[in-house]
C-alpha cells in the first residue's frame, strides 16, 4: 500500500513538469522569477487551505526547492479554522497521498466570524490571514505563500471597478502591516485557475471547495456571489473576446497614469488630480 502511495505522489508530481510544463510550470516560474519572490535563505510558511490551488502551490513550491540554485526552506502548514471532521479528514489524506509533511494547528475563526456577524468572508479573511502570520513566525519563517492565482487578480480588479469605485487588485508579493519583517507571496499569480482544475481532474484528486460553516447554510453570501458574477461576467465576455482575460491581466502592468483624471500616490495615499500638472 505504501509503495502505491508513493508511486502516485511521483507521478502527480511529475505531471506539474511534464503534462502541464507549459500551462503551469512555466507561468509559476516565470512569476517566482518577475516577481522576485523567493530570496537566497528564505524560510517560507506554505499556507495550505485545502483546496486545489494551495495544494498545488506546495508542490510547485517544493519541487522548485530540488532545482532552484538560490537555497530556501518549506514548511508547511494548515490552520483548521473549524473545519468539520470530513473536511479535516480529507485535507489531511491529500497531505499523506501527496507527502506533504504538513503542521495542523487549530483556531476558532468560523465560530467567531460567526457570533460578530455583517461581512463573514471579509473579516475570515483577515482573521485567517494573522493566524498565518503568527503561526510562521512562530516556526521561524519571514514568509508566508498563498494559493491565489491568475483569475483570483483578474476578478478583484473587476470587482473593484464595479463594486468600489476603484481600480485595484492584489500584488504578486507585499510587506505586513502588523508582523514586522514578514512578507506575503503569491507563486500563482501568473496560472489560471482553468489549468489548476484540469490538472486535479487529470490526477482524479478531490480538494475541499468552500469549507466554511456559513456557506454551507447560505449560498448568497455577498462577496462570494459578486465574485462568481464576475467570474460569469469575464467568461461572458470572452465569448466575443477570447483574449480578454489575458488582457485585463496585461493592463495592470501598463498602466498609462497620463490618462488617469486622479490617482493615489503609493506611499502617502495622497489623491492627486490630472490638473495638477495640467
Amino acid at each position: 500500500m505504501a509503495d502505491r502511495i508513493l508511486e502516485r505522489h511521483i507521478e502527480i508530481e511529475r505531471s506539474i513538469i511534464k503534462k502541464y510544463r507549459k500551462a503551469i510550470w512555466n507561468n509559476f516560474v516565470g512569476g517566482v522569477q518577475e516577481y522576485e519572490l523567493i530570496s537566497e535563505g528564505d524560510s517560507i510558511a506554505v499556507c495550505i487551505s485545502g483546496g486545489k490551488d494551495s495544494v498545488l502551490m506546495a508542490m510547485c513550491l517544493r519541487e522548485l526547492q530540488k532545482h532552484s540554485n538560490v537555497p530556501f526552506s518549506l514548511k508547511y502548514i494548515v490552520m483548521d479554522p473549524g473545519y468539520t471532521q470530513e473536511n479535516r479528514r480529507l485535507i489531511e489524506e491529500n497531505c499523506r497521498t501527496l507527502k506533504i509533511d504538513a503542521h495542523i494547528f487549530e483556531s476558532d475563526i468560523f465560530d467567531v466570524t460567526e457570533r460578530v456577524g455583517g461581512a463573514p468572508c471579509y473579516l475570515c479573511a483577515r482573521m485567517r490571514r494573522g493566524c498565518l502570520y503568527s503561526k510562521a513566525k512562530e516556526l521561524g519563517c519571514n514568509k508566508i505563500a498563498l494559493g491565489h492565482h491568475f483569475n483570483d487578480v483578474i476578478e478583484t480588479v473587476m470587482m473593484s471597478m464595479m463594486y468600489s469605485s476603484e481600480i485595484k487588485t492584489m500584488l504578486p508579493k507585499l510587506h505586513s502591516t502588523n508582523f514586522e519583517g514578514m512578507e506575503l507571496i503569491r507563486p500563482l499569480y501568473k496560472v489560471k485557475e482553468k489549468d489548476i482544475i484540469s490538472w486535479a481532474n487529470y490526477n482524479g484528486l478531490k480538494f475541499l471547495q468552500c469549507a466554511c460553516k456559513l456557506t454551507e447554510k447560505s449560498a448568497d453570501i455577498e462577496g462570494l456571489s459578486k465574485r462568481k458574477e464576475t467570474k460569469q461576467l469575464i467568461e461572458n465576455i470572452k465569448k466575443f473576446n477570447p483574449h480578454a482575460d489575458d488582457n485585463i491581466f496585461r493592463s495592470l502592468h501598463n498602466v498609462n497614469l497620463a490618462t488617469m483624471p486622479a490617482y493615489r500616490d503609493c506611499d502617502s495615499g495622497e489623491l492627486h488630480s490630472f490638473l495638477e500638472k495640467y
